[in-house]
């Protein structure tokens, strides 16, 4: 096992960051750790990386415990913080020969760095000083950081924030590709990027573990909502699309679209079409969406 964390609390004074938390990760799973602000994420990544202690409970990292064998646990951990600490006056290889010269043996370093430089795509902006380049490159920079001393475990906080589209899905693909071999732990507040690179989300709100499962299992633990996107060939009235069977809510999109919300396990679909033939309009479209991760995460973190 690559993370174990057992009964885990963290106090501020009065003050639950972290109240009794408890699971464990696998080696090669890449698992969303998600929560509104400040639910104890940034906390949690950050006693898993022994940047502080945790308050009760233990922590243990391919097998180390985080309070007693923190040097071991740092050799095995690769942490990108969510505002990446670069040095912006130095080049890229020499800021990551710095780090490498920190973790691994001087003969070593070289090789390493040009490692790292041809995974993480750094190879164009290699000669520049970190300053000088975007933020998508920066971020490549902090990933090779983390990874330089080769880790078992990834920690990424926020790893995208920031990035335009097309960094994000050089950050998403360069992710996927670390999982395949590491353990990765990636918090985030985009849903999409949970949907796209995780395999297993835990939902952290207040302090406590509200969820922990598949991520596409996680749907089917809260009540299901299902919504139907329809278009008619002109506008249709919405006290009939109301007095539908299991419609709980209709609401207009522009047009002649609807939003129509259901509960249970009947498909209204039909319903539908049959109102729209008894009003002599045509159905231009009609499409079924099931519960998104956002809904899930916004049924667990509301309270």
């Amino acid at each position: 096992m690559s993370v174990e964390v057992e009964k885990v609390s963290k106090l501020y004074g009065s003050q639950r960051a972290l109240d009794n938390v408890s699971f464990i990760i696998n080696a090669g799973q890449v698992v969303g750790l998600l929560g509104p602000n400040g639910a104890g994420k940034s906390t949690m990544m950050k006693i898993i990386s022994c940047y502080i202690p945790e308050s009760e409970g233990v922590v243990k990292v391919c097998g180390y415990s985080t309070v007693t064998q923190s040097i071991e646990v740092r050799k095995n951990v690769g942490y990108l913080p969510e505002h990446n600490p670069l040095y912006p006056d130095m080049y890229v290889r020499e800021y990551l020969r710095f780090v490498g010269g920190i973790h691994l043996k001087k003969k070593d370093v070289a090789k390493r760095v040009e490692e790292m430089i041809e995974i993480t795509g750094l190879s164009p902006e290699s000669k520049k000083k970190i300053g000088a380049l975007s933020k998508g490159y920066r971020q490549r920079v902090g990933l090779a950081q983390a990874m330089i001393h080769n880790p078992a475990v990834l920690i990424l906080d926020e790893p995208t924030s920031g990035l335009d589209p097309n960094q994000l899905a050089e950050i998403r693909a360069l992710i996927r590709h670390i999982g395949k071999e590491k353990t990765v732990i990636l918090s985030t507040h985009i849903m999409q990027e949970v949907e796209a690179i995780c395999n297993r989300v835990i939902i952290i709100n207040k302090g406590k573990i509200v969820a922990d499962d598949d991520t596409g299992m996680l749907r089917h633990k809260v009540k299901p909502s299902h919504i139907i996107q329809v278009e008619f060939d002109r506008q249709m009235d919405a006290s009939l699309l109301r007095n539908l069977p299991h419609v709980t809510d209709v609401k207009h999109s522009g047009g002649n679209k609807w939003t129509i919300s259901y509960s249970g396990d009947e498909d209204v679909r039909k319903d539908i079409f049959n109102l729209a033939v008894t009003k002599n309009m045509t159905v231009l479209s009609m499409q079924k969406e099931e519960s998104r991760l956002e809904d899930v995460f916004q049924q667990l973190t509301q309270s």
